[in-house]
């Protein structure tokens, strides 16, 4: 099973970019976790995920999360602006798996 998590400033808009991601899963036939955390939770989350997308408005907390998730050997990057406006969860969940390939 692939374990994915989002973090965003708050964890609110990020939540329904999850769901989609869940039904583009369901609809693959892929085995996933995914949920949603604010970035205060990021340190808690890291060990327990396979990767992490971070929502395009803390992308500013990029370099500082990349530095721990490198650490950890966990990839992570920042979801792309136009599909989380989109709520393309299909074309976010492709992104993640394939950092995780």
């Amino acid at each position: 099973m692939k374990k994915i998590f989002l973090c965003c400033a708050a964890g609110m808009s990020t939540s329904m970019v999850v769901n989609k991601m869940k039904q583009a899963a369901a609809q693959k036939g892929v085995e996933a976790e995914i949920i949603a955390v604010a970035m205060e939770e990021f340190d808690a989350t890291l060990a327990k995920f396979d990767c992490c997308l971070l929502g395009p408005q803390i992308k500013y907390k990029f370099d500082e999360f990349k530095k721990k998730a490198d650490a950890a050997g966990k990839p992570i990057a920042v979801i792309n602006s136009m599909d989380y406006g989109m709520m393309r969860g299909d074309k976010i969940l492709a992104d993640a798996l394939a950092m995780m390939a």
